[in-house]
């Protein structure tokens, strides 16, 4: 069992942690407004609890469950308490104004900027390219999620591998933290065409073949 801190008490939390107490691992839920960490908690089944983000950060894995901007100012305010942590970026970087580009650097990504706010973590990019409500459920079509991980600390993109396997999905190698830029590239695309799929925000990206 990894002990798992999603900070975020949003639809994306909720799907994650669903997935990551379905594989028997303990998780902790954090949020600005604990009353909202505390009723999601409420809400799942398995070892959960809740608390502000000014309650220790007990997880090995700590997925920023958050928008980029969120995330960025989250990670500056807890950056001592994740020195040497597995920091998880989710995050698609989209102009919400537009809705027609990333915000993050052309050579850059929300991973590699987040990386350069706690540098004495291992960040790692991933679930950028799956939905909250695909996470819920598990797969889709009766096919296992794809989570596509990229980061520079092998060890660390094994640790939230191993977490991907063991809660029912399977997990892609994308290489150095770097590939974050063309990760996000994927999950703004898979976005983006949600409108002409029918807005049900249901689908998944596959690798199939392997």
């Amino acid at each position: 069992m990894t002990a798992i801190t999603i900070i975020g008490a949003g639809n994306m939390t909720r799907g994650i942690a669903t997935r990551a107490l379905a594989g028997g691992h303990a998780v902790q839920i954090l949020a600005r407004d604990e009353s909202s960490a505390g009723t999601l908690a409420s809400e799942l089944t398995g070892t959960v609890t809740a608390g502000s983000l000014s309650t220790a950060v007990t997880g090995d894995i700590v997925v920023l469950a958050l928008p980029y901007d969120a995330a960025l100012a989250v990670a500056e305010q807890l950056r001592d308490g994740l020195t040497g942590k597995v920091v998880v970026d989710i995050s698609n970087p989209v102009d919400f104004a537009t809705f027609d580009r990333l915000v993050t650097p052309d050579d850059s990504s929300a991973a590699q900027e987040l990386q350069k706010v706690i540098p004495a973590s291992k960040v790692v990019k991933g679930f950028n390219t799956v939905f909250a409500g695909t996470l819920v459920a598990g797969a889709v079509d009766g096919h296992k999620l794809d989570v596509a991980l990229a980061a520079d600390d092998a060890e660390a993109k094994d640790a939230v591998a191993a977490l991907v396997e063991s809660s029912g999905m399977r997990a892609i190698d994308a290489g150095p933290l770097k590939r974050a830029h063309q990760l996000e590239g994927v999950g703004f695309l898979h976005m983006a065409i949600q409108g002409q799929l029918g807005n049900t925000w249901s689908t998944a990206v596959k690798i199939v073949g392997a």
